[in-house]
């Protein structure tokens, strides 16, 4: 059965996974406004490694968050999976974080539509169905009370993420369902990354890189 170590660092949320087969051994993650994933991200690796006995060259594959997020904690996740799967000659996968973010809500109908803070009222933002399939590309857009109209006029939707808050906040729209604190997580994103595994769906270790969706731009 397969091993694969997942690494979920696009937000403040530095999480990491390890599953087997069709479930999850073990799991840490740790929700900090500084951004700590270059101190924590390799303690945490170590750390679930040798709770469950395991050896680095065990791992059968690495996946990764690819984005969109923060560009800083983007590069962090992404060079340390490239650096795994190189070393340990082990396939990279790449999940997408709105997908993983989505996959945290459970429903029957509806639309699922998880957000991303990309600051001031600016989000990064795809729509999924119930069975998670994509019904509109990933867009970075700017936030108004008019946003996402057309869809709350057909049924409920679904908000999950970093930017569900300042939306809220200008929405009062009877269909919008609010789902409050939930980040992306290394637990949702191993089963997709199983799935990739399965479909052999894999990166190029040598020119993958993060889909930052906007150029970085220092403050």
């Amino acid at each position: 059965m397969s091993l694969i170590l997942c690494l979920e660092t696009s937000t403040t949320n530095c999480s990491v996974s390890i599953g087997k087969g069709d479930s999850i051994l073990t799991f840490k993650e740790v929700n900090s406004e500084s951004f700590s994933h270059s101190e924590q991200l390799h303690s945490f690796i170590d750390e679930l490694l040798i709770q469950e006995n395991l050896r680095p060259k065990d791992l059968d594959a690495v996946s990764i968050s690819k984005g969109p997020g923060s560009y800083t904690g983007l590069r962090i996740g992404v060079s340390a999976a490239k650096g795994l799967a190189y070393a340990l000659d082990i396939p990279l996968i790449s999940v997408s974080t709105l997908l993983s973010l989505a996959k945290q809500v459970d429903v029957t109908e509806g639309l699922i539509l998880p957000m991303i803070d990309a600051r001031r009222m600016e989000v990064y933002s795809e729509i999924f169905d119930a069975d998670f399939n994509s019904k509109r590309e990933i867009k970075a857009e700017i936030l108004d009370k008019h946003s996402f109209k057309d869809e709350l006029e057909l049924g409920k939707v679904h908000f999950i993420g970093t930017g569900v808050e300042k939306f809220e906040a200008i929405c009062n729209h009877p269909h919008a369902v609010f789902h409050h604190k939930k980040l992306p997580s290394a637990k949702e994103q191993f089963f997709i990354a199983k799935r990739k595994f399965d479909e052999k769906i894999f990166e190029d270790v040598a020119y993958f890189e993060p889909f930052y969706l906007k150029d970085f731009v220092s403050k």
